[in-house]
């Protein structure tokens, strides 16, 4: 076996040594993190675990004790698995690009560029939404059997798409809106006021059937794909302006992305209808 006698072999088998307990470091000092967020996981579930078990198992009748309780729990394991991954994730991935991407717009000084970000993140984060998703299809099932659109799977399909991509715009125009507030420094407290002042009058002018569907689409909206990225975007951003409060000028995006697709999706009823 070959000795490393010269000094460059041993500076570079010591640079070895010196990666090699960092890297060791790292990923205990990683293991620990996730360990910690499965605990909390564990802790945020435990409250509804405490309700389900109490009605299953004193209100309810002993017979209606479901039989697969062997796989619930397993189920329940694995949504607590799920949801930890979910969380660490967000810490060390999701968050931190927010952050570094408002900066990195903040440095490079283009304001364009940083509207035209902010567009795209709210409506591509939209897009993607599971619960939007799942809301639409099921609007336009229930759409297709009180008569507003054909009950063929072209008609539900077109009809989903729709309301989906007007959600999307709504969410990417309220982000755009956001983003220009915090570097103006607006008020937020102006901006939310004349936004409901909106879905009132909109309320008064879309059909009936629409504007359960519209409150609903600005809860689905800022789920778990949305708020993460677009949180980290506002605090990002306002950290690096100069003047701006990240908590006070940092927050309130979602508030944005929670009204404009109230107001959009009742637009959109009034389109259809």
């Amino acid at each position: 076996m070959a000795i490393c006698r010269d000094a460059q072999c041993v500076s570079t088998y010591h640079r070895f040594l010196t990666l090699t307990k960092a890297s060791k470091f790292n990923s205990v000092k990683q293991l620990r993190a996730f360990l910690f967020s499965l605990l909390n996981s564990a802790r945020d579930l435990a409250p509804i675990i405490v309700v389900i078990a109490f009605f299953q198992f004193v209100v309810l009748p002993s017979n209606s004790i479901p039989t697969n309780l062997a796989e619930l729990l397993i189920g329940l394991f694995l949504v607590m698995l799920g949801l930890s991954l979910f969380v660490y994730g967000l810490e060390i991935g999701l968050f931190p690009l927010g952050e570094n991407m408002a900066f990195a717009f903040a440095r490079k000084g283009n304001v364009w560029w940083l509207l035209v970000f902010a567009f795209a993140l709210g409506f591509g984060t939209t897009v993607a939404e599971p619960a939007l998703i799942a809301v639409v299809d099921e609007a336009a099932e229930v759409a297709a059997v009180g008569g507003v659109i054909a009950t063929t799977e072209a008609a539900k399909q077109s009809y989903a798409n729709g309301l989906r991509l007007t959600v999307a715009l709504s969410v990417g125009i309220a982000i755009v809106i956001g983003v220009i507030r915090i570097v103006k420094g607006w008020p937020i407290h102006y901006l939310i006021i004349s936004g409901y002042l909106g879905v009132v009058i909109m309320t008064a002018f879309a059909p009936e059937w629409i504007i359960g569907i519209a409150y609903d689409s600005g809860g689905v909206t800022t789920s778990t794909i949305t708020v993460p990225l677009v949180t980290a975007l506002g605090v990002g951003l306002a950290s690096s302006i100069k003047g701006r409060n990240p908590m006070i000028d940092g927050f309130g995006l979602i508030a944005f992305a929670s009204l404009t697709p109230i107001i959009f999706v009742m637009l959109y009823g009034i389109f259809v209808d």
